[in-house]
């Protein structure tokens, strides 16, 4: 399980965090933020929260999370793609 931390919360940080979803191989529950830059394109505009202050930058659908894990020698991006389930948006955002 990956919790987004307090400074993207509702209630103490900017209020960035967008939901939760449960990757489908492990059934691990991670939470997602919008992301305040792009490096990898803009399609790749979420935080996946994936450890303590860890994250990646992805592009969350209801049923898919593209997630880029890495970058080649030639700074292309790794794309891994998750079956994810249980997708939930949270009501203030």
């Amino acid at each position: 399980m990956a919790f987004a931390p307090d400074s993207v919360s509702f209630d103490r940080g900017d209020g960035s965090v967008r939901g939760q979803f449960r990757e489908k191989d492990f059934g691990l529950l991670f939470e997602f933020s919008r992301a305040s830059e792009t490096p990898f394109g803009k399609e790749y505009d979420m935080l996946v929260w994936v450890g303590h202050d860890m994250y990646r930058y992805a592009k969350v659908l209801k049923t898919v999370a593209y997630i880029v894990v890495d970058e080649d020698a030639d700074g292309n991006s790794v794309i891994e793609k998750w079956q994810i389930k249980n997708h939930r948006e949270y009501p203030n955002t």
